[in-house]
């Protein structure tokens, strides 16, 4: 403002204010801003499609104790499944579901495949134990483990493991490469 202008001057002062808007009411709106609205369902529907990703077999599984497991996806070359057999991956990531149940190794796994593939893991092994101990129920986790690896698009290929690496209480899995690494691969 310069030393000459009237300070009392309306036309100066709108401009240096800029656009003004009349409220409707004279009252502050204390009240903080609602969160967005979220769909309790959808999060109940993405959690059962989670918990039936990795349904349980309706039969027993004949799966023995020294029972090798063995699965590729079509495409897998014999290569990479022989290289995946021997062992000459990189183990980046091991889960041991001995002691639990069967409910809780299939979150476990779940959760630990999702996990997995979330830090661009593409071999990984889980202990599933040979079912010495599961009297004449054979091998429980062992015959699960194979259902629930096959149900798994994010995984290629997977086998027992080699004896120093538990044999066939114990599978190697290839996963998919993530697309984007960081981001849930379900």
């Amino acid at each position: 403002m310069n030393s000459g202008d009237d300070p009392n001057d309306s036309d100066e002062f709108l401009q240096a204010i800029g656009h003004v808007r009349r409220l409707h009411s004279d009252r502050a709106d204390v009240h903080p801003p609602r969160p967005p609205a979220r769909a309790l369902q959808r999060d109940a529907d993405e959690a059962q499609a989670h918990a039936d990703w990795l349904s349980d077999p309706l039969g027993t599984t004949d799966l023995q104790p020294g029972d090798e497991l063995r699965f590729a996806r079509p495409g897998i070359s014999q290569r990479v499944f022989r290289k995946l057999r021997g062992g000459h991956y990189r183990i980046q990531d091991e889960l041991d579901l001995h002691g639990l149940f069967a409910d809780e190794a299939r979150r476990a796994v779940g959760m630990f495949l999702d996990d997995a593939r979330c830090n661009g893991a593409l071999c990984v092994r889980i202990v599933h134990g040979k079912g010495l101990r599961s009297r004449q129920q054979g091998a429980v986790l062992k015959g699960l483990t194979d259902h629930w690896l096959r149900q798994r698009d994010d995984v290629l290929a997977f086998c027992s493991a080699r004896p120093a690496d538990g044999g066939t209480g114990a599978v190697y899995i290839l996963l998919k490469r993530p697309r984007n690494p960081g981001t849930n691969p379900r």
